[in-house]
């Protein structure tokens, strides 16, 4: 038996606490008893989204999450400019598209940041823009992008600024109400600690201003139906309430490790990942504005990183994730989110570098892990 380790950057892994909760017995969605349940995980989810306002939870994936937002914030016809840096910008690009919107799109090349300039630029040049559409952590090339200076141009009275933070909720700090987001989603199978099946998205007071002005079409996820039947403690629809209950769990876990010791975990763990790829003489896919929640990075010229995953994962137990698109096949993806530490990354990087001595590629073994323990031992002082 090879023993597995999860390190993509979703599903991540679970905590013993919170799949024990999700254990429970059953109970029924229309009682008290799950009514205080549900409570507890929308307070919970308020501090990490920095919002005093509600979080609707949806049984989806994060992609509904970001449906919902396009769905009641917008009518066909009303443009939108959407910053499209990777696959899932392209996502936002095609949910604008499918609800019939006028989308500007940004092209930003793979691995880079949007410039703040560009976005002033389209809204300068497209002043009836109702909204801007963005990922804070671009997760399939480990990007960050500048939020909080996109937020400085929309927030007074300007277009709505919508925001996948599918890995960046839990991650960094993405304080809503400070910064001015206006929509900001994730999922609960990146920094949540959870299996796929809930996504989550909070609204500004002019975001939920706005759902009732829009003339777009929706049923499940009509996010004013829900906003009232979660503040009565049910939901519209039949919810995940298994998942609900590890929610909880997850949340009290964050809250007792305290979120500026999560995001402080979160950045030592890239920081050192940088630093262990960079010392095997590898070029990280975004050098400049990288993700805390996941390393990308070149193989070297000639090889397959396609081959490289599935000897990871079949010999040795270990699950990185793959390039995308034009990338697939040159491209390594090692998470760093959610229910990982330090040792995770110790355990990545040396998986790594036996395969690649096991592929006969230039490596000195050793030299990454050594890099990564470096910035690892602040955890220790």
């Amino acid at each position: 038996m090879i023993k597995q380790y999860l390190l993509s950057p979703g599903p991540t892994p679970i905590p013993n606490e919170v799949q024990l909760a999700m254990a429970r017995t059953m109970i029924h969605h229309r009682t008290p008893e799950f009514a205080a349940v549900l409570e507890e995980a929308r307070q919970g989810l308020k501090p990490l989204f920095g919002t005093a306002n509600d979080v609707i939870i949806f049984a989806s994936s994060g992609t509904g999450a970001m449906e919902a937002g396009v769905a009641n914030l917008f009518s066909p016809g009303d443009k939108v400019v959407v910053v499209n840096g990777g696959k899932f910008g392209e996502r936002w690009l095609r949910i604008c598209r499918a609800y019939g919107l006028d989308v500007v799109e940004i092209p930003v090349e793979w691995g880079t940041a949007v410039e703040v300039s560009a976005v002033e630029r389209a809204l300068q040049a497209n002043l009836d823009t109702k909204g801007v559409l963005i990922q804070a952590s671009e997760t399939s090339t480990t990007t960050l992008h500048p939020v909080r200076e996109i937020a400085a141009l929309t927030r007074d009275g300007g277009p709505l600024l919508l925001v996948d933070g599918v890995t960046a909720v839990g991650v960094l700090s993405m304080p809503m109400d400070e910064w001015g987001i206006d929509v900001l989603v994730t999922g609960s199978q990146k920094a949540l600690m959870l299996p796929p099946g809930l996504a989550f998205i909070g609204l500004s007071d002019r975001a939920w201003q706005r759902t009732a002005e829009t003339g777009s079409p929706r049923f499940y996820f009509d996010l004013n139906s829900e906003r009232k039947g979660q503040a009565k403690g049910s939901t519209a629809y039949t919810p995940a309430v298994s998942l609900v209950f590890g929610l909880c769990a997850a949340l009290k876990l964050m809250r007792e490790e305290g979120l500026e010791r999560v995001y402080a975990r979160h950045d030592r763990m890239a920081r050192a990942t940088r630093a262990a790829v960079s010392a095997m003489g590898l070029k990280l896919l975004s050098p400049d504005n990288p993700s805390p929640a996941a390393t990308g990075f070149y193989v070297p010229d000639g090889s397959d990183g396609d081959a490289l995953l599935d000897y990871l994962r079949a010999h040795m137990g270990i699950t990185l994730a793959e390039g995308q698109d034009h990338l697939s096949g040159k491209v390594i993806r090692i998470a760093h989110v959610g229910h990982m530490g330090a040792f995770d990354v110790i355990v990545a990087v040396s998986a790594l570098e036996m395969a690649f001595r096991k592929f006969d590629l230039p490596v000195t073994l050793g030299k990454g892990v050594a890099a990564a323990q470096d910035i690892l031992m602040e955890a220790l002082d």
